[in-house]
């Protein structure tokens, strides 16, 4: 019986993922060629053959489908393992696998976006041709990262208004926008949790250099400015 239950779970997952991308895909390209203004919810379900209110049970707005950000996402089983993950130290103290911890789980994040090339291209053609959703992104991305904050603040102890957390949480999110057309290049694929480990290891190799003992000497020069 567990076993049978466990399928037909499955089964719903994987129709509501293939759902939840059919409307996505359907959504940016009516975008990119009508804009946001120029079709309706009511067409989009049509062509999905769902209901109006199926399509409200997935996204809460045109916007969210065009974006992939679909309704009951929930991160909070990820965000308690993340905090969990922290060894035993100080409070106050930042934890040794603070970065790394905070890198996987926004690989995680990224995993259940499930992008490919072909859905970062429509997404791409949609903005482009609807300027309305920047700030809609930009204001998603804001809120993600407070949330982020307020996240590494209470893993790691710190007061409220930590620099540290915010710092963390700026420079991870960029470098995971770095990662994005990288992990998506057709000459050298390479999955996007593989980037980012790379890019969050070269952001560690430049901030914690090797000792003054370990590093090549700069050459001197002489009177005229040039290395002797």
């Amino acid at each position: 019986m567990h076993y049978v239950m466990d399928s037909a779970i499955t089964a719903r997952e994987r129709r509501r993922r293939d759902t939840t991308r059919t409307l996505v895909s359907l959504t940016r390209r009516a975008t990119a060629a009508h804009g946001l203004a120029g079709f309706t919810i009511d067409e989009i379900c049509a062509e999905a053959d769902i209901s109006r209110r199926t399509f409200f049970n997935y996204f809460a707005s045109k916007e969210d489908a065009v974006l992939g950000i679909p309704l009951g996402t929930d991160t909070d089983e990820a965000d308690a393992f993340f905090v969990a993950m922290r060894p035993r130290t100080r409070a106050g103290e930042l934890s040794a696998n603070l970065v790394d911890d905070y890198a996987t789980l926004i690989a995680a994040r990224w995993a259940r976006l499930e992008i490919d090339r072909e859905s970062a291209a429509e997404l791409m053609a949609a903005a482009a041709r609807e300027p309305q959703l920047l700030p809609h992104m930009l204001e998603r991305g804001r809120l993600d990262q407070e949330k982020d904050v307020g996240l590494i603040e209470r893993r790691e102890g710190l007061a409220p208004g930590d620099e540290r957390a915010r710092v963390l949480v700026q420079v991870v999110v960029h470098l995971a926008h770095l990662a994005v057309p990288l992990s998506l290049e057709p000459a050298h694929p390479e999955p996007f949790p593989d980037v980012l480990r790379r890019l969050v290891a070269t952001a560690s190799d430049l901030f914690a250099p090797p000792p003054a003992a370990a590093r090549a000497p700069h050459p001197t020069t002489n009177d005229s400015g040039t290395p002797r």
